[in-house]
């Protein structure tokens, strides 16, 4: 084994320009594998800690009613917090928020919004709840940026707000704009208005109710209390596992179609060296060497185009692979833009099982590939091959 590959590593570079062709386009299949798939796993790191951090922390308990994806739930997807969960309000451990529906009418328009109300000094989520209690002349309320965007409001503009009480009464007040935040959690921005919970309860007729309850540690949680459901924190990110497992089948084929036409040269680079060299394999054989012995020299030399690909990859990929790392990709859009959490600037993360796997693939199917055309040689006759003749 060590003789064969010796003699492959050196008949590799007596190819000269045919091998290093074969090189550079299989390091560009390793290098390009990596960069992508390490692109999904940042923007799976990113979203999730994003979702963490601004909406659902470790979890949270949903009313029963409550079904985020259909606004006519609202009505009464909301009930009065379990006394056992004071002592966690209290230590800030817990996050109650009460969600209604509600209009707002920036510049004479009409805006239907979700009207959310969440304690002003809780620490749990990366809100910045602590600008609802400000003394003013309005009600205190907070956007996100894609929400003052669309609707073309400043810090300090005021806005009418109406919404409609548990008795189906409507009312009206004027809030006052005191922050505007920036986060690539779409869910806790597009279309919403956020003002301190006791505010709404009092708004909505709805004294020590809510609609949700966010928490810090799921560890020992009931799957039910009263009116309560549990939502982990693995089935609050399902739509990322989700969204990550569609884009990777996406770029499956992307990976296939780039590792053949890598593969496929290697292929006709092991079929052309097969018949130009039928002396050399003649020769092989009738100095000792074992057709067995000569299938596995000329699938080790195929072989070791990925050994060097690896090489010649390492020398360009890693200093761009890190600059990436570092300075991000930047999409142009905002996360808004796609309905679901992304950053506008993605971090790629590239694991060591990422780049052992990636190489061991690739080395696994060059192999292959190196050793298809190579069963012929074991047909070869020894005495047609020396004449350069093959049978």
């Amino acid at each position: 084994m060590k003789l064969a590959i010796k003699l492959a590593f050196k008949n590799l570079i007596g190819a000269g320009l045919r091998t290093w062709l074969n090189v550079i386009v299989l390091s560009f299949s390793f290098v390009m594998i990596i960069a992508a798939k390490g692109i999904l796993v940042g923007w799976d790191r990113q979203a999730k800690k994003d979702m963490a951090d601004w909406e659902i922390a470790g979890g949270q308990y949903w009313n029963a009613n409550y079904d985020p994806y259909d606004a006519f739930t609202l009505t009464e997807a909301h009930s009065v917090i379990p006394g056992q969960f004071k002592d966690e309000i209290e230590r800030g451990d817990m996050v109650p928020v009460l969600i209604t529906q509600g209009t707002i009418y920036p510049e004479g328009r009409m805006q239907s919004i979700l009207i959310k109300g969440i304690d002003p000094g809780q620490s749990l989520l990366e809100l910045p709840t602590g600008r609802l209690d400000t003394a003013a002349g309005a009600l205190p309320a907070i956007i996100g940026s894609n929400m003052a965007r669309a609707n073309r409001l400043s810090k300090g503009d005021y806005v009418t707000i109406r919404w409609r009480d548990a008795n189906g009464t409507f009312d009206a007040a004027e809030i006052l704009i005191t922050d505007i935040f920036t986060t690539n959690v779409p869910t806790v921005d597009v279309g919403q208005v956020w003002i301190a919970l006791d505010s709404l309860q009092s708004m909505v007729l709805m004294p020590g109710e809510a609609t949700i309850l966010t928490f810090r540690d799921q560890e020992n949680r009931e799957a039910g209390v009263g009116d309560w459901k549990l939502m982990t924190y693995k089935s609050l990110v399902s739509e990322v596992d989700e969204m990550i497992k569609t884009k990777s089948v996406g770029q499956s084929i992307f990976y296939i179609i780039l590792l053949i036409l890598a593969l496929l040269a290697i292929f006709d680079t092991q079929v052309l060296s097969i018949f130009r060299r039928q002396k050399e394999i003649g020769t092989y054989v009738a100095l000792g060497y074992t057709r067995k012995e000569v299938v596995l020299l000329f699938t080790v030399e195929g072989a070791m185009h990925a050994v060097l690909a690896a090489v010649t990859g390492a020398i360009y990929g890693i200093p761009l692979l890190v600059w990436l790392a570092n300075k991000g990709i930047s999409l142009g859009m905002s996360s808004a833009e796609f309905g679901f959490t992304m950053a506008d600037t993605m971090y790629p993360v590239y694991s060591g099982s990422l780049i052992i796997g990636t190489t061991l693939l690739v080395m696994i199917a060059t192999t292959i590939v190196s050793y298809w055309p190579s069963r012929r040689i074991a047909k070869m006759n020894p005495t047609e091959a020396l004449r350069g003749k093959l049978q």
